[in-house]
């Protein structure tokens, strides 16, 4: 008898969620590894577009615990304040996805350690919610994977107009998402971190398919 998750067999619940991906994407979906660092307001809606569509590894990085004032716009549940973030993420992500494999670690990035956590990845993922943690892993990334795809975001704060949130390709392997102005102490709603989170995320899929220019 084969084996069945929700009732189904594991093979139709596979082959049904891969049912409206773009054509032929979805073998280089399940044999990317995108290393995500941080998994709060960017991190954890980029790290949920990426898990629906199935791509194959993910890894977490985030030192902090979900907080109430995370909730308006990380994608939490109530019940799951107090926990790790990256657990608690995780913990999501799994019943979005069963098929995807999750590695997390709670720990601060800092310059001395990117090496070793973003070594195995095809990608890297920035979300932070703090200017100096973006530069340092930037100028980390580039002194130990200067080849190595880079997704970053920085400008989304406030209710100003979403036309405004664009991709720009800086470097041949450096993408930035954001208006590239507004600050985290204007304030952060939902949607506008949404918009970055998914460019994000989207840019992260071209690149899996092959498509480095924006």
């Amino acid at each position: 008898m084969q084996p069945t998750l929700q009732g189904m067999t594991i093979k139709d619940v596979y082959q049904g969620m891969k049912d409206r991906n773009v054509a032929n994407s979805t073998d280089r979906l399940v044999k990317a590894h995108v290393t995500i660092a941080g998994a709060g307001g960017l991190g954890s809606n980029i790290a949920i577009a990426l898990t629906r569509i199935g791509v194959g590894h993910l890894t977490l990085i985030d030192f902090d615990q979900v907080e109430l004032s995370n909730l308006n716009r990380q994608q939490f549940k109530l019940s799951q304040v107090g926990m790790d973030k990256v657990t608690a993420l995780k913990q999501n992500l799994q019943e979005f996805n069963p098929f995807v494999t999750i590695d997390t670690f709670v720990q601060k990035v800092t310059h001395d350690n990117v090496a070793a956590l973003f070594a195995d990845c095809d990608i890297i993922c920035e979300a932070f919610d703090n200017p100096s943690a973006k530069a340092m892993l930037l100028d980390a990334a580039s002194e130990f994977f200067p080849d190595k795809p880079m997704v970053m975001a920085t400008g989304m704060a406030g209710t100003h107009s979403s036309n405004a949130i664009v991709t720009k390709q800086v470097r041949p392997n450096l993408y930035i998402a954001g208006d590239g102005t507004t600050a985290g102490a204007e304030g952060l709603m939902a949607p506008r971190v949404m918009i970055a989170a998914g460019h994000e995320a989207n840019m992260i899929t071209r690149l899996i398919l092959g498509e480095t220019n924006i």
